[in-house]
């Protein structure tokens, strides 16, 4: 059976972005979408539904109302609900294991300040085992429905071609050939000291050779994944300087931006990379952050 793609609900303009943008992301990966309501706490008071007199929490009428909105957008999507009742972050991380993919709003650009509140989302994404997107707050639902069509820009990935992953590359294959989409691939490097003092200056051939020899191993290591998925349009794109810089460059026009995130725990516990964290900040469009060893 598959697993299905959960989202996250707790009925800001954030999670019905994310909701529409799961939904979009389901139908295209032929997947079950499943709709959850986490909050911090839930809210004692009933509201009246007016059309059945039945009593009804207001979690009930977010995923209700959000479940018949898709149903009716998404024909033939399977969709169910469900409440989470338990903390925040350790209910989403255990959702998030039983699912393919985990979907959470999050607020605008400049900070993570979206999904419930930023000390959850982030917490979530640093310590899911599945990857976890977010997503900025489009505007309307219908926005929000047109935005997650808008499926052929290109998919940018993050890779470090000296430190393989393959989680990582294979996410961002997959994403961009179910959206028959090109895909980018952001490798930034740091150039080594190549000051030639005999010459005064900086030896041009032996930094031209390192940069080659970049390329090369950039090329070698997305091969296999090329066979793989012959019909995506790849480009390869080697950049001096930071990673974070450049991936968050690159976002704007991009439909999906992945990065990968390392699950070796540390003494502080899990946390997220400086790269990972500083697109989560700063980058509009959806951004996938994918677990690896």
């Amino acid at each position: 059976m598959a697993r299905p793609l959960t989202v996250g609900l707790n009925g800001s303009a954030e999670s019905t972005a994310a909701a529409h943008w799961a939904a979009r992301e389901a139908q295209l990966r032929g997947l079950p979408l499943r709709l959850m309501y986490a909050w911090e706490w839930l809210p004692s008071h009933q509201d009246r539904a007016p059309d059945t007199g039945a009593r009804q929490s207001w979690p009930e009428r977010i995923l209700n109302d959000a479940a018949t909105d898709i149903e009716s957008r998404y024909p033939g999507l399977p969709v169910s609900v469900g409440e989470i009742e338990n903390l925040p972050v350790k209910a989403l991380v255990a959702a998030a294991l039983e699912s393919e993919l985990l979907v959470l709003g999050s607020r605008g650009v400049g900070g993570v300040h979206g999904y419930l509140t930023g000390s959850v989302s982030l917490g979530v994404v640093a310590r899911a085992e599945r990857p976890v997107v977010l997503v900025r707050a489009t505007g309307t639902a219908a926005e929000a429905a047109g935005a997650a069509r808008d499926d052929r820009r290109e998919v940018v990935v993050g890779l470090d071609p000296r430190h393989p992953c393959e989680p990582l590359a294979e996410f961002a294959f997959e994403a961009a050939a179910v959206r028959g989409a090109p895909l980018r691939t952001v490798f930034a490097w740091h150039a080594p000291a190549l000051y030639d003092y005999a010459a005064g200056g900086v030896d041009a051939e032996s930094a031209d050779t390192a940069e080659r020899q970049e390329r090369q191993e950039l090329s070698a290591a997305l091969r296999p994944w090329r066979e793989k998925y012959p019909r995506i349009a790849v480009r390869e794109q080697l950049v001096a300087g930071s990673p974070a810089e450049h991936l968050v460059a690159a976002a704007p026009d991009a439909a999906l931006l992945v990065v990968g995130r390392r699950t070796q725990r540390t003494p502080m516990g899990t946390r997220l990379g400086p790269v990972a964290h500083a697109v989560l900040h700063h980058a509009p469009c959806p951004v996938a952050v994918v677990p690896h060893g």
